[in-house]
């Protein structure tokens, strides 16, 4: 039993399926998570870090963001690190309907780590505890948090992995990667293994999980009770899908240029929904096609960077639609095993590396 009074069995994750759409930074707004777990697949969405600091937790910009996706669990993610206003945020957005409240520690931006806040609070264990304790004392559901295996090293990624046990998260988010890698590198997943084997709570895993196949790799290599998934999801939006079928037994479906540019045209249509203008969601869209294109073979990715230079969106899309609509499904790196391989995923590259 936690001390919030959630109880869950040992290492089970507490929602099925066992995946979540990660967290991210200007680009997990309502309408996005929406369209990700349009799919299937998913099992939980997460929000964009809401900012807690010592202002009052603004309730028209809680709301914008605790917006559910029916029938789907909602994990809202905040980030700070004075003890009261944490505890006090983590009452708000359970009492506006989050079915998790989750701590990020692990964001890595220079904007953030200057404040104190995200993957810096790993230098501090002792306030990283205060601050958990309080939330959990505050949190009447489920209570996570998302780390990083350290800030310049992960020599003291157990002792910050117990510190979250000890508080009472009912299950732990483990980004195997230092502060200081950013997104650089690959990610270690032998880090997860080593919390899985160390904790009674569910570990869940993250990182370069670029195929379907690496999410059942994943769990296999590491035992983590559930998967993770962000940049993935970007560069593949059927990725969930996949997942979900591998584990059925079902084929999996492998996207062509034409189902990439159709994803991008109903994108558009939900984000004009929330959005309303078309200025306002071109950037939206030029993330999004950031991470479509990489499905190329590098060699081309020049050209179809060139599609960034639009500024507007019919001719983004039209564009995107000349350099991608016509290729087969052979020819995108977007099939659930990873034929072409244009990703490194996870620890199977370290051992590679170090043969």
């Amino acid at each position: 039993m936690s001390a919030g009074g959630h109880e869950a069995p040992a290492r089970e994750f507490p929602f099925a399926p066992a995946t979540l759409l990660a967290p991210m930074e200007g680009v997990g707004h309502p309408a996005f998570r929406a369209l990700a777990a349009s799919r299937g697949g998913v099992g939980v969405v997460c929000t964009e870090f809401v900012r807690v600091s010592r202002a009052p937790l603004s309730a028209a910009a809680l709301r914008r963001e605790v917006v559910k996706v029916p029938g789907l669990p909602l994990s809202v993610q905040v980030m700070g690190n004075d003890v009261d206003k944490m505890a006090e945020a983590a009452a708000v957005v359970a009492e506006a309907g989050a079915d998790v409240v989750d701590i990020n520690l692990g964001c890595p931006m220079p904007r953030v780590v200057r404040k104190g806040v995200g993957a810096a609070m790993l230098k501090d264990p002792p306030l990283l505890s205060r601050v958990l304790q309080a939330m959990r004392a505050q949190t009447p559901g489920l209570l996570s948090a998302k780390i990083r295996a350290g800030f310049d090293e992960a020599d003291h990624v157990l002792d910050i992995a117990r510190r979250c046990e000890d508080a009472g998260v009912d299950y732990l988010v483990v980004h195997p990667r230092r502060r200081c890698d950013f997104y650089s590198g690959v990610a270690d997943w032998r880090i997860v293994g080593e919390l899985v084997r160390a904790l009674s709570i569910p570990v869940v895993g993250n990182g370069d999980v670029w195929y379907a196949a690496d999410a059942a790799r994943m769990r296999r290599e590491t035992g983590c009770a559930a998967v993770m998934i962000g940049r993935p999801a970007m560069r593949n939006p059927w990725i969930f899908a996949q997942i979900a079928a591998l584990e059925a037994g079902a084929p999996p479906v492998h996207p062509s240029g034409h189902d990439v540019v159709e994803h991008l045209r109903t994108t558009r249509a939900r984000y004009l929904e929330a959005y309303g203008d078309d200025r306002a969601i071109l950037g939206k869209l030029k993330e999004l096609v950031k991470y479509l294109v990489r499905a190329v073979p590098p060699a081309e990715a020049p050209t179809l960077r060139a599609l960034l230079a639009h500024d507007s969106v019919p001719g983004l899309l039209d564009a995107v639609e000349s350099a991608l609509g016509a290729r087969p499904a052979s020819a995108l790196d977007l099939d659930a095993f990873g034929a072409h391989r244009l990703e490194q995923s996870g620890s199977a590259q370290l051992a590679e590396d170090a043969a």
